[in-house]
């Protein structure tokens, strides 16, 4: 806020400064213009009274009332001595220094009055005309005082408009920052975790004698250790090149259903280590293709798949599913654990958040999941699953190069990559 502000101050002052510079050349513009015609009566009024010196006192000579919004001009006769005699009915008192010889046009107060003056010899007189410039000064000073009113309303306004934009733009930017911060504190905590266990268990092993079993068993915990803290800092790479600079999309058909299938077929191990019911199914026969990586649609299986096994527990169910509706194909994993919170939900996809203190892992694998999802175009669903707990689901348009309903199936990809068994016992 405090640095949305001083932006906005500045963009004020400069825009402040821009609005008298314009405004003051606007004024000066447009006093010139209306003297400027001030200037060409006068001087019209003088030919005339030169062409007919002999008439020039006469108010029939020149009309000062054609038009009622013009200042009556006003006509002395001035000798070559310095007599000055005035011609026209209601004209002031015309003193010699109010005029210029040398001078074709000026300005001077003729009683309370400002006046425009031109001077035009004529024989061995001279003729003097004079308008007022009180209809002048008038506009400029409703001008000054509309300038005056509107400037401070338009520097209030671009104030509270640069402070709201400067707020709204700097908001992101805050956001960014705080996750950053928390993402530096959380990706400390989980390396340090591994480390300070690694670090107690060499110290502990160089302090005294132990068993050679002892030793094996260390040994086994700092491996297990840095296998966690080797996966931790590969998450964070994928994540750092990821965000830095996405690779694009590829263009090649992939079969989503042979990479469930595949998938399935990987995990079956740790599916029957821990008494886990493990079922693949497909419920259409048009081909479930999408235009993306291989690689990335395997990593984004693979992370929906360990954290549904994880949080399914022993004995549970994990279901992979593959639906093709319309143009739209789906990808959904589903469990028997104990479900995502609602309130958990918006935060899911944050790096290193966890709902659950359920297994080891470091919360990076959903984050990875949501990176591959957003680049791929698809979509998330999350919500409870028919199984009792989560339900994962991304959806994708379907390749514009997939057959329809009734054509052969020819899968796209390799032959390490078909299909396993629809279902994969627990053991």
């Amino acid at each position: 806020m405090a640095h949305a502000a001083r932006v906005a101050l500045v963009a004020t002052v400069i825009i402040g400064a821009m609005y008298v510079c314009v405004v003051a050349g606007f004024d000066v513009v447009d006093r010139h213009r209306l003297v400027g015609q001030i200037d060409t009566r006068l001087q019209q009024r003088l030919t005339q009274a030169a062409r007919n010196s002999a008439e020039a006192g006469s108010i029939d000579a020149y009309d000062n009332a054609h038009d009622v919004d013009d200042a009556p001009v006003f006509l002395w006769r001035v000798t070559n001595g310095g007599t000055s005699s005035a011609l026209t009915p209601g004209a002031p008192a015309l003193p010699r220094s109010a005029w210029s010889a040398s001078t074709p046009s000026v300005e001077a107060h003729l009683g309370r009055e400002s006046f425009r003056l031109q001077a035009e010899r004529v024989g061995r007189d001279w003729f003097v005309a004079a308008q007022s410039l009180a209809d002048v000064d008038r506009i400029e000073s409703d001008l000054l005082l509309l300038e005056a009113i509107a400037g401070p309303i338009l520097l209030i306004s671009v104030f509270l408009g640069t402070l709201l934009i400067g707020v709204k733009a700097a908001s992101p930017v805050e956001l960014a920052r705080q996750r950053q911060l928390e993402f530096t504190a959380d990706a400390s905590h989980e390396l340090r975790t591994p480390l300070s266990v690694i670090e107690a268990e060499v110290t502990l092993s160089l302090h005294g004698s132990r068993s050679g079993d002892d030793y094996r068993a260390t040994l086994e915990r700092i491996g297990r250790e840095s296998v966690r803290l080797r996966d931790i800092v590969d998450d964070l790479l994928w994540l750092a090149r990821f965000d830095s600079e996405p690779p694009p999309p590829g263009d090649e058909p992939v079969d989503v259903a042979a990479i469930a299938a595949a998938c399935a077929d990987r995990f079956s191990a740790v599916a029957r280590s821990g008494g886990i019911i493990l079922l693949v199914g497909e419920e259409s026969q048009t081909l479930p293709w999408i235009n993306a990586p291989p690689e990335w649609i395997e990593r984004l299986a693979a992370v929906l798949m360990d954290n549904a096994c994880r949080y399914a527990g022993p004995g549970g169910t994990v279901r992979i599913g593959v639906t093709v509706e319309g143009n739209r194909v789906s990808l959904s994993l589903d469990d028997s654990g104990p479900g995502i919170a609602p309130e958990e939900r918006p935060k899911l996809f944050d790096r290193f958040h966890r709902a659950t203190e359920m297994g080891n892992g470091a919360g990076l694998g959903l984050a990875i999941a949501n990176s591959v999802v957003r680049a791929t175009g698809g979509e998330w669903r999350v919500g409870q699953g028919d199984l009792g707990g989560a339900h994962m689901e991304v959806r994708w348009h379907r390749s514009p190069n997939a057959k329809g309903p009734g054509d052969p199936r020819e899968p796209p990809e390799p032959s390490s990559r078909r299909r396993a068994p629809t279902n994969v016992p627990a053991g």
